[in-house]
Formats: structure tokens, C-alpha cells, sequence
């Protein structure tokens, strides 16, 4: 069926993928809650929630960094088929999941039972986050190079694999490391998401529009 389907104009998933990326990052202030007067000291309650805060930013930063390479992966693109689109439906599954792993992450950070397998459930989120991305552009730029714009070059859709599976590798890491210390998944997802968030770092940082 995909192999009959006919190009489709990207404008829709361009949108559509905005509006679920905006409200998957916008679900992530839910679990920023207001400490209730009169239960202590303000500060000692703010302090207290730090791992709200840290998974917050996290999750937060990583998002955003997505939203920045889905829309330079667009720009590569001067249509999409059926199965970019099914592909496209499951990077974005995976991005909507973000915000119940960090809530559970952040939950379970401190507690005596649980902190490991929640730990591993925000690594493994973002690893799921990154398969997807990586699926989807191996076969936009390996599969159905037809999609792409001429001025891809088959130098350039190398180096954005490239720059692509390099996230791969180090969530598995936090994913496996979250058995060890659940602060060791927060670190390294910590890291990735302040490496990627460096100018020159993203993945569609050379040929975004």
C-alpha cells in the first residue's frame, strides 16, 4: 500500500507534528506544583522539589531540541509518502510519552523502591525517542531519497545520519546505567540535552531553513 500511495504535501504533517510536539513540551509544567502556604519554610519546599525541576529542564530542553531537527528534517523534504507519515506518527508517540516519564522520574528519584525502574523507563523513553528519529530518517534519506530536495547532497544526507545516530549509543547507556543509580540516567540524559542544546550540535543545524 505505501509503495502505491502518492506523495503528499508536507504543509499538514508540518503542522500537525508542531501542534503534538507543543503540547507534549507544554504537559511537562503539569507536574510543577505550588507548595501549599503554611507547610513550611517556602524555600525548604522549593529545595525539596529539586527533581522536579532538573527532569523539567531536562525533558524540556530535549523536546525542543527535537521540535528544531523534525523541522529541519522538513526542510529536507520537498513531499512525504504513507510511510514516512506512519513513521513520522511514531516519533511523535514516542515524544508524547516524555512527559509521563519525566512526572515518573522525578516521582521516584528519591524513593527507597522504584527509583531504578522508574530511571530506566525515562532513559528507555528517550532512547525509543531517538530509534524513531533515527528510523525515520533512514528512510527518508536511505529509502526514499526521491522526497528530498536536489540540493541534498549525498555528502550532506550522510552527515545528518550520521549526526543522527550519534544519541543513540549514550541513551542506552542512561537507559542500562539506571540500574546502577537512577542519578546516573538523569546525568547523562542531563549532558546530551545541554551538548545538543550547543549551537553547531543539532542535527539539522548546517542545512536547516
Amino acid at each position: 500500500m505505501a509503495d502505491t500511495c502518492p506523495v503528499i504535501e508536507k504543509s499538514r504533517a508540518e503542522a500537525f507534528s508542531d501542534g503534538v510536539i507543543a503540547v507534549a513540551i507544554t504537559l511537562l509544567a503539569l507536574d510543577l506544583h505550588v507548595p501549599p502556604p503554611g507547610s513550611g519554610s517556602l524555600g525548604t519546599q522549593l529545595a525539596h522539589n529539586w527533581p522536579n525541576y532538573v527532569a523539567y529542564v531536562v525533558s524540556f530542553v530535549t523536546i525542543g531540541i527535537i521540535w528544531i531537527n523534525h523541522r529541519a528534517m522538513l526542510s529536507r523534504l520537498h513531499s512525504l509518502d504513507h510511510s514516512a507519515l506512519i513513521l513520522n506518527l511514531i516519533l511523535l508517540m514516542t515524544v508524547v510519552a516524555l512527559p509521563f516519564s519525566t512526572s515518573l522520574m522525578a516521582a521516584y528519584l528519591r524513593a527507597p523502591h522504584g527509583e531504578k525502574l522508574a530511571a530506566a523507563v525515562y532513559g528507555g523513553s528517550f532512547l525509543l525517542m531517538a530509534l524513531a528519529f533515527v528510523a525515520l530518517q533512514v528512510y527518508i534519506l536511505a529509502e526514499r531519497r526521491q522526497l528530498l530536495h536536489e540540493r541534498i547532497t549525498p555528502e550532506l544526507r550522510a552527515a545528518v545520519f550520521r549526526r543522527n545516530a550519534v544519541g543513540v549509543v549514550p541513551y542506552a547507556i542512561a537507559t542500562a546505567g539506571a540500574f546502577l543509580s537512577p542519578y546516573v540516567t538523569l546525568a547523562v540524559c542531563a549532558l546530551l540535552a545541554v551538548y545538543y542544546a550547543m549551537p553547531g550540535t543539532s542535527v539539522g543545524a548546517p542545512d536547516a531553513d
